[in-house]
């Protein structure tokens, strides 16, 4: 989806090159990535950081529970993503 000057938007740019990188890596780009990345928030975050965003989480999935009650089934990372990034934005 192109904006009105006939330029890509930045999420269509984003999905393009995401795209494109999942086509050019491997797992174990993935897998190197997450883990300097998982460093660098370390150096950078105390452990209050991580018991704000253990507690968010916490909450979410006791609310998704709470919504499926009804469903047991095991639950997509997609769906997983999508239910969490919603909890993300009704906390803020």
């Amino acid at each position: 989806m192109a904006n009105n000057d006939n330029k890509m938007s930045l999420e269509e740019a984003g999905r393009k090159g995401g795209e494109a990188t999942s086509k050019n890596h491997d797992k174990d780009f993935y897998q190197e990535i997450g883990q300097k990345g998982g460093e660098a928030t370390a150096k950078n975050h105390d452990k209050e950081f991580y018991q704000e965003i253990g507690q968010k989480g916490g909450e979410a999935r006791a609310n998704q529970r709470d919504d499926d009650n009804v469903d047991d089934r095991k639950m997509s990372r997609e769906e997983a993503g999508r239910k969490g990034g919603k909890a993300n934005r009704n906390n803020k």
